[in-house]
């Protein structure tokens, strides 16, 4: 019966120190493409090497770290395509494409990196051109890697593409999600231990265990 008690409790102990392992989450740090339907930033589907804007499309990148393309940061500023191309006139042949490029913020850099500044800028490019060939027209160089993502505008990051980082309370709220609201503060100040209320939730199932093994041997 002892045996049999000791199992339980165990049983019910294993889910909470299993979830103190997963306290952290895993965002990536990436050059995310977005496309602006009037004021409205919209995550793209597919890469810009695909997207053949027409001209007086607003095309937008942001480098951050996020979990998934619905935790990703959206480029920041507000600038529209008449504001953006107000000196790039018209021509025969080519179309205009107003780019919004947002290096991110210190809390998205990697180690050693300082983000520039947001910049926009008015490509004019042949009219079959991809965002991808508008982009490279203005903000060079671009880096990519063997499976052509886009890892680098202007050189920035020098190094890295698309890699794993650890989210904290301190990286995801600063970094990636500080266009939004403060986030939960319930986990541990240093982001990797178990929270409270998880920690409450094992003692209370160890003095639980405790009592059933003592009411066993008090029957015996």
């Amino acid at each position: 019966m002892i045996r049999r008690v000791a199992l339980l409790f165990l049983a019910a102990l294993l889910p909470l120190l299993a979830g103190a392992g997963q306290a952290q989450a895993a965002g990536y740090r990436y050059w995310s493409f977005w496309e602006r339907d009037g004021g409205a930033w919209t995550y793209a589907t597919v890469g810009p090497s695909l997207v053949r804007p027409a001209d007086g499309s607003v095309q937008g990148f942001r480098f951050s770290v996020s979990e998934d393309s619905g935790d990703a940061a959206k480029p920041r500023g507000t600038a529209s395509f008449d504001e953006i191309c107000a000196k790039t006139p018209q021509q025969d042949g080519a179309k205009r494409v107003a780019l919004v490029v947002d290096f991110g913020t210190p809390a998205d850099a990697p180690s050693g990196e300082k983000p520039p500044a947001v910049r926009t800028a008015c490509a004019q490019v042949p009219e079959d051109a991809s965002t991808a060939e508008a982009l490279a027209s203005v903000a060079k160089p671009l880096r990519y890697d063997s499976k052509a993502m886009l890892c680098a505008i202007e050189g920035y990051p020098v190094k890295g593409c698309g890699e794993q980082v650890a989210l904290d309370k301190e990286g995801a709220s600063s970094g990636a999600r500080d266009d939004t609201p403060g986030q939960d503060s319930a986990q541990e100040a240093d982001g990797s231990g178990p929270s409270v209320g998880l920690i409450a939730g094992a003692a209370v199932v160890v003095l639980l265990g405790a009592a059933a093994v003592w009411q066993v041997r008090r029957r015996a």
